[in-house]
């Protein structure tokens, strides 16, 4: 049921980015002459005021296609064919699927966070989740549950910036020992730790987080209902720009965070465990991906086609079919080829799992 859960929540995400195309370009009269969610052969279909509106098998994608002049017998010259409408026009058309999204996404987190409140501000120091058995962390004795309060006698500080302070000081300081003081059912303790070598960074092997209560507030007022849903939806965009970035900047260490289909699923799964607000939380972390991933300058995404559209505005001319075709066979290949390995690996992973628990 959760499996089910997430794909639905998938396809919906699928078509209301679909739906910004489609809206934005029958508001401007632009003719469309098919809505589609999925790719391959059509499993459901049915022609209305001359718009074929299908469900296909493969729901991992969808498209608003627009009439062929010459397939439809239309006059090429015709002002209400996309490619005759002006550029500011076709731009509005190309991003309204991303617009949509993001709109989206802002409308889930604010109802997520007017039904479940905002935490607390958090509290001095570190919290520890959870210790990898044989880990510097474990062996130094640190348990979840723990709070880190000092390290070297110096206050870590509160929030993401006292992560980042022990972080940056575990990655400094390979095989040496760290004093840090903790505290552990209100009485406190001091602990070394000896981060080992990774790659040259030291690692203590634990998951730690800023020690924030597990307990909600309700909004006091409007105000604070949209400041706190801005800092969540910017944080989210900005992760998951970065993400994206980190393709191109470090491909070989974010690779190995990047998940396909199967692991995307698997991921919904989960959250649905948690009820409706994990559902949202899983709606709108996959529609800020799909508006980021849909803005990415590759020909068989909006990206891609809102680049040649601003060209043919600098150029005051379409580019030459023969380019565009070469560029978006060789994205094509690019796209699927990511997406077969990722589903590789991911179900791979997802049979290795299942076999060690049956074990």
């Amino acid at each position: 049921m959760n499996v089910l859960t997430s794909i639905t929540v998938l396809g919906f995400l699928i078509f209301f980015h679909e739906m910004g195309h489609f809206l934005a370009a029958i508001l401007q009269g632009i003719y469309v002459d098919g809505f589609s969610i999925g790719f391959g052969p059509a499993i459901i279909q049915k022609k209305y005021k001359d718009i074929t509106y299908s469900f296909r098998a493969f729901p991992l994608g969808g498209f608003v296609s627009f009439p062929d002049e010459e397939v439809n017998n239309i006059d090429p010259k015709d002002p209400n064919l996309l490619k005759n409408r002006p550029i500011f026009q076709r731009v509005i058309v190309i991003s309204a699927g991303v617009l949509a999204n993001l709109i989206l996404a802002y409308t889930i987190l604010v109802i997520n966070v007017t039904s479940i409140g905002i935490p607390f501000e958090p509290e001095p120091g570190i919290l520890v989740l959870a210790t990898q058995p044989e880990k510097a962390a474990a062996i130094s004795g640190l348990k979840p549950g723990d709070k880190i309060l000092k390290i070297e006698n110096n206050i870590l500080g509160v929030g993401d910036e006292a992560v980042s302070n022990l972080v940056k000081k575990i990655q400094t300081s390979s095989e040496k020992q760290i004093l840090i003081k903790v505290e552990r059912d209100g009485a406190f303790k001091e602990l070394t730790l000896i981060p080992k070598n990774v790659d040259g960074k030291g690692t203590i092997g634990a998951q730690l987080q800023p020690n924030i209560r597990k307990e909600t507030k309700k909004t006091k007022n409007v105000y604070e209902l949209f400041e706190y849903t801005n800092k969540e939806f910017s944080s989210l965009l900005v992760k998951t720009i970065q993400g994206y970035k980190g393709l191109i900047t470090n491909f070989s260490s974010t690779a190995q965070q990047l998940s396909g289909p199967v692991k995307i699923v698997e991921i919904g799964a989960q959250l649905s465990e948690q009820g409706g607000n994990g559902i949202l939380l899983f709606a709108a972390l996959i529609s800020i991906n799909l508006a980021v991933l849909n803005s990415l300058p590759l020909p068989l995404l909006d990206g891609g086609q809102l680049v040649f559209t601003l060209i043919e505005g600098f150029r005051g001319k379409p580019v030459p079919v023969k380019v565009q075709m070469a560029v978006t066979q060789s994205s094509f290949f690019l796209l699927v080829g990511l997406s077969v390995l990722l589903i590789i690996r991911d179900t791979s992973q997802l049979l290795i799992v299942q076999r060690l628990l049956n074990q």
